[in-house]
Parts: C-alpha cells; sequence; structure tokens
C-alpha cells in the first residue's frame, strides 16, 4: 500500500505478497562505485563465543540476523547497499534490457571510475544464499558479471545439506559456445536459447518463462525490503506506504498503534476517511489523522499524520518492511537507520531482530549508520560489526572488527570498548579531520578549536573525554530497559 500526504490525503494501492523465506549468507560483489576491488559482507557466523543463542542453523550453514556497517561520510557505506539493490533490479527487470539494446547504457552498474582500466572493466556481484523451506535444505550460489556490451559471465551453483561440493545448474561465458544449461529442465533450455539476448540475465528471463529454478532466484531477490532514508526521494516515497489492511481493519490499526507506543504513548488511534472521488485519479484516496488524547478529559484531538515529527513518520515508514520481513523471513537493507531517530528507538530496532521470540522467523537486517552507540559488546557480535574506509585514491574497502588486527598483531577482545576504541580511530574507518580555517577571517580570528585527527590521537586529554563519555554510557546501558516489538 502507498499513502500520498500531498494535500493530507493517502493514496492506497495493494501489492501481492510474495511467500518466499530467505536467508542471505554472503554478498560479493567487484568494480562497482567506490569499491574498485572486491568485497565481501559475510552473514555466516564465526566460532566466536558471544551471543551464541542468536546464530541461525539452516541446512549446514550458521547464519547471523544482524550486519551493522559504520564509516566516515562519503567513505562508501551507501555503496555496499545501492550494489545489492542495482543486483535485485538487474535480476528482477533485465529480461526486457534486450528489447532496448541502444538504452544499455542506463542499465549497466557504474564501475570504480577513478583509474584507466576500471573505468571499462566488468562489474561482478555474487550471492550465497539459502530458502529454508527448501525440503532439501540447499545453499544456493548465484552471480553475474556485466561490461559495456552486457551480460559478461553468469551462473547459478547449488549444494544440498549433505554435499561437499556445489553442483552446477546453469553457467554462461561472453560467447555463445560459453553456455551450459544442464541443471534446468531440457524442454525449457532451447527456449533460453532462442531468447537470450546479451544484456538479459538467465535467471530473469527463466523466470518470465516459469522455469521453476530460475523462479526461485528472481523471487529470492524479490522478497527482500530496502529503505534509502540518505535518499530524500525515496524517503519521500517511503513516508506513504501503508501497512497491509491499514484502510479497512482496525485490528491493523491498532497494531500501529502498539507499534508506536513502543516509543511513543502519544497517538492512541488513527482516524481514516475516504476522499471523494475527483475523477482524475484511478486510485482511492483516503485521509487519514491520528488520535492524540487531550489532557484535560478523554476526548481525542486529531492531527493529520503527515503532521507528526519527521521520526514518528520515519517509525510509520519502516513500519510495513518490518512486518514484511518479519513474517516472510527475508533481509531489510536499511542506508542511514539512525536518520531522525533517537538512539534507544534504534536499540529497540535491533533487538527485534536479535530477539528469537520475536524474530522467529530469522529475518535478517543489514544497515548503515553513525550511530556509535550501539557498537556495544552488549548488543553485537564482532562478527555482526562492519567498517568501510576509503583512502587517498578514493577506493573503499569492507572489512569485519571479528577479522581486525590491532598494531601489535592481536585480534579484538569481545570484552573491548567498540564504541571508544572506534572513535579514537584504533579501527580505522574515522573521517580525518582539519581546522576549518577558512572560518578565521569570519569574525573568529582565533579560528574554532577543531583539531586534526592526528593531534587528537596524541592529544590524551581528548582520549580521556572520550573514554570518560562511553564509561557513562555503558553504565547508562546497564540500568536501561527496553520494549520489545512485537508486529508479527
Amino acid at each position: 500500500m502507498y499513502v500520498d500526504f500531498a494535500a493530507k490525503t493517502h493514496i492506497i494501492k495493494i501489492e501481492k505478497d510474495n511467500e518466499v523465506v530467505i536467508m542471505l549468507i554472503q554478498f560479493s560483489f567487484k568494480n562497482f562505485k567506490s569499491f574498485r576491488d572486491e568485497a565481501t559482507l559475510d552473514l555466516s557466523a564465526t566460532k566466536m563465543t558471544e551471543f551464541s543463542d542468536r546464530v541461525v542453523t539452516v541446512g549446514c550453514e550458521k547464519v547471523l540476523p544482524v550486519a551493522a556497517i559504520y564509516g566516515a561520510n562519503a567513505s562508501g557505506k551507501s555503496n555496499i547497499y545501492s550494489a545489492f539493490a542495482y543486483m535485485a533490479e538487474y535480476v528482477v527487470d533485465s529480461f526486457k534490457y534486450g528489447d532496448e539494446e541502444e538504452k544499455f547504457e542506463e542499465y549497466r552498474p557504474t564501475p570504480f571510475l577513478f583509474d584507466s582500466t576500471s573505468a571499462d572493466a566488468q562489474s561482478s556481484f555474487e550471492v550465497y544464499f539459502t530458502i529454508p523451506g527448501d525440503k532439501n535444505e540447499k545453499t544456493y550460489n548465484y552471480g553475474f558479471c556485466v561490461d559495456k556490451e552486457g551480460v559478461a559471465e553468469e551462473w547459478l551453483n547449488s549444494k544440498a545439506k549433505t554435499a561437499r561440493m556445489y553442483s552446477m545448474v546453469f553457467y554462461r561465458g561472453s560467447s555463445d559456445s560459453e553456455l551450459d544449461l544442464t541443471g534446468l529442465p531440457k524442454n525449457s533450455r532451447e527456449n533460453i536459447k532462442v531468447a537470450l539476448e546479451r544484456q538479459v540475465l538467465i535467471a530473469s528471463l527463466g523466470a518470465k518463462l516459469k522455469i521453476s529454478k530460475c523462479k526461485a532466484i528472481r523471487d529470492w531477490f524479490l522478497t527482500n525490503e530496502f529503505a534509502d532514508f540518505g535518499d530524500p526521494m525515496t524517503n519521500f516515497f517511503l513516508s506513504r506506504r501503508l501497512p497491509r489492511g491499514f484502510v479497512d481493519d482496525k485490528n491493523v490499526q491498532q497494531k500501529v498503534v502498539e507499534y508506536f507506543a513502543s516509543f511513543d504513548e502519544h497517538i492512541k488511534d488513527f482516524r481514516v476517511e475516504k476522499v471523494p472521488d475527483d475523477g482524475e485519479s484511478k486510485e482511492d484516496k483516503y485521509k487519514i489523522n491520528a488520535l492524540h488524547k487531550k489532557i484535560d478529559s478523554d476526548e481525542m484531538a486529531e492531527i493529520p499524520l503527515g503532521a507528526e515529527s519527521a521520526g514518528t513518520l520515519k517509525m510509520f515508514a519502516l513500519y510495513p518492511e518490518l512486518q514484511e520481513v518479519l513474517e516472510k523471513g527475508s533481509v531489510f537493507f536499511i542506508d542511514e537507520l539512525n536518520a531522525r531517530l533517537h538512539p534507544l528507538l534504534v536499540r529497540n530496532f535491533l533487538l527485534t531482530f536479535l530477539n528469537p521470540k520475536i524474530n522467529v522467523n530469522h529475518a535478517q537486517l543489514v544497515f548503515t549508520t553513525h550511530d556509535t552507540w550501539q557498537l556495544s559488546n552488549q548488543l553485537l557480535r564482532r562478527d555482526e560489526i562492519w567498517f568501510v574506509e576509503k583512502d587517498d585514491r578514493g577506493v573503499s574497502t569492507l572489512y569485519s572488527l571479528a577479522d581486525f588486527v590491532d598494531e601489535d598483531g592481536t585480534r579484538i577482545r569481545k570484552d573491548e570498548s567498540y564504541e571508544k576504541n572506534y572513535l579514537i580511530g584504533k579501527y580505522g574507518a574515522i573521517p580525518i579531520l582539519k581546522s576549518m580555517d577558512m572560518f578565521k577571517d569570519a569574525g573568529n580570528p582565533g579560528g574554532n578549536g577543531l583539531a586534526t585527527i592526528e593531534e587528537k590521537r596524541g592529544d590524551k586529554s581528548w582520549q580521556k573525554g572520550i573514554e570518560q563519555e562511553t564509561e557513562k554510557q555503558e553504565n547508562k546501558e546497564e540500568q536501561s530497559k527496553y520494549r520489545s516489538w512485537d508486529i508479527t
């Protein structure tokens, strides 16, 4: 469903549900935007002992429910989100690209542009995932490479729970002779050979031709949810989507009220009113007001939903996707989760995925953030924390705290203060700051007191301040009580 806040009215559209349940094990990509070299986001659990109860066993895989990605502004965090979103879109839509060969430049991924070879090189995308509903509990490996002309390579492999090796379902290279469809039904192979074009993926075309193995791949991507709160247009769109049944079902509205009550008890109910048809729109329009209890009586005051705070609207925007992923057990990718939200509210959102009693279908959350308060050994495992750092050449690198080795050659201990160590630069992936000297002549001859990060690293008083502040926050963390959300 979608909602339009223009003129305080709501446009409703019902979408068809997809029932596939999935888990992401690993995602890799190369030569995409600021990532020149291969980057791998791995959600498979290491042998670490902390929070072992949240590790999900599916087939022969042990998988984590959360991946938190940190890094400086413009480091490339959002490009991980964009890479997966691009892969999903290409799988879903590329069956249409062959008819528009001259427009392929629009569909081609953006490569790394800051050296003489990458701009013309192919970009690659690859995933490992499971479908828990599969009675054989197979693990799938799917990927493809795209260059200026179209698809240069594509492959699908699968592995049964008891198997050691992957078996090929299909493989496609850059020439006609490099096409092997052995793992697809015989009666479908010729149809694919005839219809396949350079810009089109086998998975996309096969799904269109209703080949079950290809459809499973396409549906895997369709089931995932995306929310880019760093993009104003996406933000605008997301804030207008309504939960299923919200207009007609008071039980659904009550669920949303309970969801809001977990962080703000002021909204007591909703009033939905259909707007008369103006003859111009093919869709029904609704006006939705939030009801607040008056402080001096039992009466309710109404305000348009669009007049609520930006944070409230963001939480409203998150509800439909949160409901979908928790019901289906799919993956929720969120860029800038912390934007407009209090750290405690972000913490509660994360706990929804980390609590097995709520997250019974093993939904996963992959998010980027600057909220260092979540960098806590009381909340996240070391293999759930990731960093992105961009070097002076403009090349981004992705790495996990679990793999990080300090200057002494030792790995990070689980009892360390992750937030403190991150802010003082121990893990990298922080901004390199310089004094804003350009403002010295603007009525501030003494400068603004900002120091470079190198100066800060040598300034023990600054470091001590960070340590004292994080110690205070850790003490608060121990004392805090959080209310969980159960919206399934």
